[in-house]
């Protein structure tokens, strides 16, 4: 979910020295909203430790080469204040986008909470939920 915390938590997780990928950035995401399957796929056959970001409607054809699947939540008035008060990311500040999040929050969160196999509060730390998530990737 938007503003939960997963871009900043890439950022600490590469800090650190991890392999990351966030989708929502150079052209995993496709113009239809899906990943690009072949890149995906080929990006997971040859990094076994890379850690993932993204919320598209196929990830789900991945969860078998995914060790983990996290979900990061927070109530939707801490979401909307990070969304309104970031400055990497514009999506978030209009009424339509607000709205949009609130039913993204009720309609899209439970069926991610459902195939998810850890759950983190996105109200922690960066440090802790970087170290949380550090804890769960097979390190070399």
């Amino acid at each position: 979910m938007s503003g939960t915390g997963k871009s900043t938590v890439l950022d600490e997780l590469q800090r650190r020295g991890h392999a990351v990928v966030d989708t929502d950035y150079d052209g995993w995401t496709l113009p239809n909203g899906t990943w690009d399957e072949p890149r995906m796929a080929k990006l997971l056959a040859d990094h076994r430790d890379v850690v993932v970001s993204g919320t598209v409607e196929n990830q789900g054809r991945f969860y078998d080469r995914f060790e983990h699947v996290v979900l990061l939540s927070a109530p939707l008035e801490v979401l909307l204040q990070r969304l309104k008060t970031r400055t990497n990311n514009r999506y978030g500040k209009s009424e339509e986008e607000t709205v949009e999040v609130a039913n993204y929050l009720q309609t899209v969160e439970p069926l991610l909470r459902r195939r998810a196999t850890v759950e983190l509060d996105g109200r922690r730390s960066v440090s802790a939920l970087a170290d949380a998530v550090q804890r769960l990737v097979s390190l070399p």
